[in-house]
């Protein structure tokens, strides 16, 4: 299709959004009494994270801490013991500090200003963007990895986009956004349940698109990604894995760890130091005293 021909835009519009009316899963974040405290939560934990490990956790964490200056009391080291097993723990800090901007900043009430947003710790372009979408209903182009893939094959004709987001898919997802925000907004999250349900990175259902008949990778007969190899991310034995033990350790037990408890997990001693001294400089452990550690308070 063509993104500047009018005509074809509002059939787009039309077919995704009354395809998101019948299919769009129930997701929490997504309900009318989920605040824009959840959303921004949702957001952060839903990176490089399915939405069925994310589910449970958000919804302990939103019981916990409804308010972000629930979570500011409860400390950093809490919001790194509930993150649990969700991966990139680092995620769980910059939450605890857009929560702490957000109290000091904004009386405690997530702004709904798209540059005051992106002006919170550990928010970026995404984030932000998606937060005044989805919990203020504002027009904004939203580009996750669904998303940037949904645009390459229907508009470039590409099996995937580029390594990063560029100018000019920033250009496209803008010039796609419908006028109307609340409609903008919708548009940017059905998009995205298009991408996460239908037009998936590796056995796209083609047959279930609604927007089938206007792809242009479809129409082109699917030609195959030409582009860098996508490389799978090995996980087994990598620095990532040691750091996931030994913050395991941590986030388990009640109190300070001795560096016994945390050796038993990982046998490779010149990996787990280093794995350690990087838990260190991230902000996810402190070392109480020489050979005793624990999550930050």
């Amino acid at each position: 299709m063509e993104p500047t021909d009018p005509t074809a835009t509002r059939a787009l519009h039309d077919r995704v959004l009354a395809w998101y009316d019948v299919t769009a899963r129930d997701l929490p974040w997504r309900r009318s009494e989920a605040t824009p405290w959840g959303v921004l939560v949702s957001e952060v934990m839903l990176q490089q994270t399915p939405v069925a490990r994310v589910l449970p956790v958000w919804e302990s964490w939103m019981a916990s801490w409804p308010e972000p200056a629930d979570l500011v009391r409860a400390g950093a080291g809490e919001a790194v013991r509930a993150w649990g097993r969700l991966g990139y723990p680092r995620r769980a800090l910059r939450l605890h500090a857009a929560a702490t901007a957000v109290v000091e900043r904004h009386g405690g009430e997530v702004p709904d200003d798209h540059d005051a947003l992106l002006a919170l710790p550990g928010v970026g372009e995404y984030t932000a963007a998606a937060v005044a979408s989805f919990a203020f209903a504002q027009r904004h182009p939203v580009l996750d990895t669904n998303v940037r893939r949904v645009l390459a094959r229907l508009v470039s004709g590409t099996e995937h986009p580029g390594t990063s987001v560029n100018r000019a898919e920033r250009d496209l997802a803008r010039c796609l956004l419908p006028e109307d925000p609340p409609e903008a907004a919708k548009w940017a999250v059905a998009v995205m349940e298009l991408g996460a349900l239908v037009c998936t990175a590796a056995r796209p259902r083609c047959e279930a698109c609604p927007v089938e008949q206007l792809c242009r990778w479809r129409l082109a007969g699917h030609p195959a990604h030409d582009g860098p190899p996508r490389r799978g991310q090995s996980y087994a034995g990598t620095d990532r894995q040691c750091r996931g033990r030994l913050l395991e350790v941590l986030r388990t037990d009640s109190g300070p760890v001795h560096r016994s408890r945390l050796d038993a997990v990982w046998h490779d001693e010149p990996q787990r130091s280093r794995c350690l001294d990087s838990l260190l400089v991230d902000g996810l452990a402190v070392q109480v005293t020489e050979d005793v550690f624990a999550l930050p308070s």
